[in-house]
């Protein structure tokens, strides 16, 4: 079967911002956003993917876009970032103080957002619209295909979580930042993932912090995605 590479759109000034943008209109990338896209071409020119398939939000559409090389980019509502309904546009500061906040974090199988979706939902519409996709470039294009596919954080981390065979309530343990890869081929006896979270760079995040800036630990995982370690 062919191989999908899930990429997450670059950054935004509502990640930066701490912002839960959602399905908000208008967020685009911001400079930081497009360099990384464009970094993130380069990386990408060797593969000549069969298709580019982008979530129909802004951010997504522009990062397909930088990495496509010229070549059509067809979006897809099952890849569309979560519909968090009432949460959309709030700070993630704000939010961490909702009773909601620690179901998204325990117990995410159980959330369905304030006027918007559930997060089972989410994973349900993400992960049939990459593997009907598969399967028809199987059809078409033969089990050699590459293809890219645009999400959002949220999507990409539920559709890794049913590849790696991991209960929804444990997606959070799974983290997918800005223009970050993630590999899946899909066989008929069960899905490989073969990258999680590549960003190719540097390592330098992990370096012992200095006595006086300690590095604050992360116990939550960011709805939304936030801006990667990069911004920390």
């Amino acid at each position: 079967m062919p191989t999908v590479v899930l990429v997450r759109h670059g950054r935004t000034t509502a990640n930066v911002a701490g912002v839960l943008a959602g399905r908000t209109p208008g967020v685009g990338l911001d400079d930081i956003g497009r360099d990384g896209a464009a970094a993130l071409a380069r990386r990408l020119a060797p593969v000549s993917p069969a298709v580019v398939v982008s979530s129909p939000l802004e951010r997504c559409v522009q990062t397909a876009t930088a990495i496509a090389d010229g070549r059509e980019v067809v979006t897809d509502d099952g890849l569309a970032e979560c519909d968090y309904g009432d949460w959309t546009g709030r700070p993630l500061s704000e939010l961490r103080r909702e009773k909601l906040w620690k179901v998204v974090q325990e117990h995410p199988s159980g959330v369905v957002f304030p006027g918007g979706e559930s997060l089972r939902g989410v994973q349900q519409r993400a992960v049939d619209a990459v593997r009907t996709r598969d399967a028809e470039l199987a059809e078409r294009h033969g089990p050699g295909a590459v293809w890219f596919a645009v999400s959002h954080a949220d999507v990409i981390k539920a559709v890794l979580a049913d590849a790696l065979g991991l209960h929804l309530d444990h997606f959070q343990r799974l983290v997918v930042d800005p223009c970050s890869v993630s590999v899946v081929s899909f066989t008929e006896r069960r899905p490989f993932v073969l990258r999680v979270n590549d960003v190719g760079g540097d390592l330098g995040f992990l370096k012992s912090p200095a006595r006086r800036r300690r590095r604050a630990t992360r116990t939550d995982a960011v709805v939304g995605g936030g801006a990667g370690d990069a911004a920390q």
